[in-house]
């Protein structure tokens, strides 16, 4: 049951060490999760440009910075700042554990560490963090409500009859408020590996979208060049 709790779960792995990069990979994929390794901070910026992971494990001590600064700034985005964090690290003391708990990290590991124990603590910190990602009823600029379960959105008190296609769009952008999706990956969460369908066809149905939400629309910004984003 828990390897299929795991299914699609994307853990980034950040570590300047290449032995811990491929232990810690191994055995994620082994617990069922697929896994994205970072020997340091500016590829792993980089990738969050195009994608989120679910959960990140942050090695302390890296050479061009420390775990502390890039866990401070990832919860100070609104795009990443929901994305749970674990340190791992070679420091033992109390005090490094606390001041890493304090900047909004969700668990530390010390090195040297058991594989087993560690996929253990992600798939803990999953499940404290899924209760939040199955939210029902999302509330948007205090004029828009987006029900998860029913199918059903209100802007103002009025229902507003969306198109299964116009929801999903809508669902996808509101599971992460202000991460830009780009058109390929709108593509890619309505119809999947459907080629036949053009990226036109995203703008169409954002247009529809917008023109139905009236005063919500304006929520929904388009990042020239680069894709969609909710923001409020």
């Amino acid at each position: 049951m828990e390897v299929k709790e795991s299914v699609n779960k994307l853990i980034a792995i950040v570590d300047d060490e290449p032995d811990i990069l491929s232990l810690v990979a191994l055995h994620l994929k082994k617990g069922g999760f697929r896994t994205k390794e970072f020997p340091d901070v500016d590829s792993f910026y980089r990738f969050l440009n195009s994608d989120i992971p679910d959960l990140i494990i942050l090695d302390l001590m890296l050479p061009e910075t420390d775990g502390y600064e890039v866990c401070k700034h990832l919860k100070k985005e609104d795009a990443f700042s929901k994305i749970p964090i674990i340190m791992l690290t070679a420091r033992a003391e109390e005090s490094e554990r606390i001041l890493g708990l304090e900047l909004g990290a969700d668990d530390y590991v010390t090195k040297p560490f058991s594989p087993r124990e560690l996929v253990a603590r992600v798939k803990a910190v999953l499940r404290r963090h899924k209760p939040d990602e199955e939210t029902k009823k999302i509330t948007v600029g205090d004029i828009m409500t987006i029900d998860l379960e029913k199918y059903e959105v209100e802007v103002e008190g009025k229902m507003i009859d969306l198109t299964s296609t116009e929801f999903r769009i809508l669902q996808l952008f509101v599971s992460k408020k202000g991460w830009v999706f780009s058109r390929e990956k709108i593509l890619q969460h309505l119809w999947g590996d459907d080629k036949m369908v053009l990226d036109r066809t995203v703008d169409v149905h954002i247009k529809h979208l917008r023109e139905k939400l009236g005063t919500a629309a304006k929520f929904i910004r388009n990042i020239r060049g680069v894709g969609y984003k909710l923001e409020e």
